[in-house]
């Protein structure tokens, strides 16, 4: 019924404004100079990554500092789930949509609707196939596994026969980090198997074990995340083999492991930084003000020294 409903809403705001997708002044969202009565929707795909929850630490902090309230709800890597949530946000009169969407495609239904009611969306990490973003405030994912399939190269040479581990797909980032990668994997180095793995530990793990047993000549693996990274290192370790893995994003638990020799490197992005530049996205939008269509923060390749 909630979907109904927007759904009805914008067709009427429609039709009341010319065939046009700009609501009615009655029909948009709150829009408040004063900082300390915006409300900000954030809608995360997982709680349940480290790497997520330190991009929400992000925000709140941002927001807090300004006066900021945020809601925050977790899809649980659930894109009807989330779909759901942002419908709620927007019934709650959110004046902002921060959106990490689970699916780039699945999302872009809300995203529209939000668009004809006016309420503004920033994309944080992936972004939506459909529907205006304003911004997308992420690290530069094809860069990112560019890095990765270039470290594979310059430690194992050319034709080195690697194992990629996929994100879930339909995200942006599982299709921007794999187009990286196989920039420099097509010509220089093996890619014998690929495989998603959802950007879970637990799911990294068991691909990671079916993988060894059908590919026992590899001899690295590239994971678009590190949470499949930690999970392939299980895997490997409990075969006996000494196998290199480069993981995706540089959480706690990754580096962690890289300092105790498990781990061979990650991709490191900084969540914490596309949280707090999110907001301040957020912020500049509803101030009237423009803003780039892509917002990115650095990578760096940490290894152990």
């Amino acid at each position: 019924m909630k979907k109904s409903a927007l759904i009805l809403i914008s067709l009427l705001l429609v039709l009341l404004t010319g065939c046009s997708l700009e609501p009615p002044e009655w029909a948009k969202s709150n829009n408040n100079d004063n900082l300390d009565q915006i409300k900000i929707g954030l809608s995360i795909s997982t709680l349940n990554n480290p790497f997520f929850v330190s991009l929400k630490d992000g925000v709140m902090n941002e927001a807090n500092k300004l006066g900021m309230e945020v809601i925050v709800i977790d899809a649980q890597n659930d894109s009807a789930k989330q779909s759901n949530d942002v419908e709620d946000l927007m019934q709650q009169g959110v004046n902002s949509l921060l959106i990490n969407p689970v699916d780039s495609s699945a999302i872009s239904t809300v995203v529209q609707t939000a668009n004809s009611l006016g309420i503004p969306v920033i994309a944080l990490d992936r972004s939506s196939e459909q529907g205006d973003v304003e911004a997308l405030v992420a690290s530069d994912n094809v860069k990112g596994g560019v890095m990765g399939a270039e470290y594979i190269v310059e430690q194992l040479g050319k034709g080195a026969k690697v194992i990629e581990l996929e994100g879930s797909p339909g995200a942006s980032a599982t299709r921007e980090r794999g187009e990286g990668f196989h920039q420099i994997a097509d010509t220089q180095l093996d890619v014998i198997a690929k495989q998603s793995a959802d950007f879970d530990r637990t799911k990294g793990l068991t691909v990671m074990e079916n993988l060894l047993q059908g590919n026992p000549e590899v001899q690295a693996v590239f994971a678009h995340n590190d949470e499949m990274a930690l999970g392939a290192i299980e895997a490997i370790q409990s075969s006996g083999k000494n196998i290199p893995v480069i993981g995706f994003d540089g959480n706690d638990d990754a580096l962690d492991s890289i300092q105790a020799g498990k781990l061979t490197g990650t991709v490191a992005q900084q969540p914490e930084l596309i949280g707090e530049l999110s907001v301040q996205a957020a912020k500049d939008v509803l101030e009237g003000k423009n803003v780039e269509s892509l917002i990115a923060a650095p990578l760096k390749l940490v290894v152990k020294e």
